[in-house]
């Protein structure tokens, strides 16, 4: 039978999702914890490649499997000997012809950041730690451009092919509820900005490196007519440098 799964993952210690040699990676400790569970060798599928870092709420993958007990024990006996940084949740028998990535409609990914004086050892892990004011406003009329089909080959490049046109649903940033105050530097010097992009798929590093040019853009190093320009020019060079890894997560993917 066919079997998709919904995985969540804390990217920290792995050179990225997809298997690669002599590295740690996502798709690996999966692999492995199968093959110990249903004494066989089992090849994932996946919706999408995190890059070395980067989180997962709800990355789905898709295996076929010979296991003859309910999908509720595998589920079990996976997170039993799966490393506390990985975990299958909601994990269910699938049609013979699911596919994780060419199914997929919608892709969500999350961008944190801890907009602080000072950094937060306790929360380095999941979001990057931005010490100075932000024009969030300007952030999110930049934002609000990228919304539609366009080329975006600005921001990143091609997994596979030349295509760089993807179509995004939404661009937004909010703040997160409880840290108090408005956006930017709130009153007790602290407040966690999420920018959340959703689109049918997304480019090698492009979410990272909109964010990395909001950024310079909330900085003031870059007005909104420069950041439409560059975005319009399809031209790499023009982005903002790529925020860190750690900051991101992809939350879910619609079918």
């Amino acid at each position: 039978m066919r079997v998709r799964a919904i995985v969540s993952y804390d990217g920290t210690y792995y050179a990225g999702y997809q298997r690669q040699a002599d590295v740690a990676t996502v798709q690996e400790t999966l692999e492995t914890a199968l093959r110990e569970v249903a004494q066989e060798t089992v090849s994932l599928l996946a919706a999408g490649r995190t890059d070395a870092g980067v989180h997962a709420l709800g990355q789905v993958v898709a295996f076929d499997t010979s296991w003859r007990h309910s999908v509720d024990d595998l589920e079990r006996a996976m997170n039993a000997v799966l490393p506390p940084d990985i975990a299958v949740r909601d994990l269910e028998e699938a049609s013979s012809d699911f596919h994780p990535r060419f199914d997929a409609r919608r892709r969500h990914y999350r961008y944190t950041i801890h907009n602080a004086q000072v950094r937060s050892p306790l929360k380095r892990r999941y979001s990057l730690h931005v010490p100075y004011s932000l024009e969030v406003e300007a952030m999110e009329e930049a934002a609000r451009t990228l919304v539609g089909e366009h080329d975006f080959a600005t921001f990143g490049q091609p997994p596979q092919g030349e295509v760089t046109v993807r179509r995004v649903f939404r661009a937004s940033w909010s703040r997160e509820a409880g840290a108090g105050g408005p956006f930017g530097l709130s009153r007790d010097g602290e407040a966690f900005l999420r920018f959340d992009i959703e689109a049918n798929a997304f480019l090698y590093r492009m979410v990272r490196s909109i964010v990395g040019t909001l950024l310079d853009v909330g900085q003031g190093r870059m007005s909104l007519e420069a950041f439409r320009e560059a975005f319009a020019s399809c031209e790499r060079g023009r982005a903002g440098k790529t925020a860190a890894p750690h900051g991101l997560c992809l939350v879910n993917v619609t079918y």
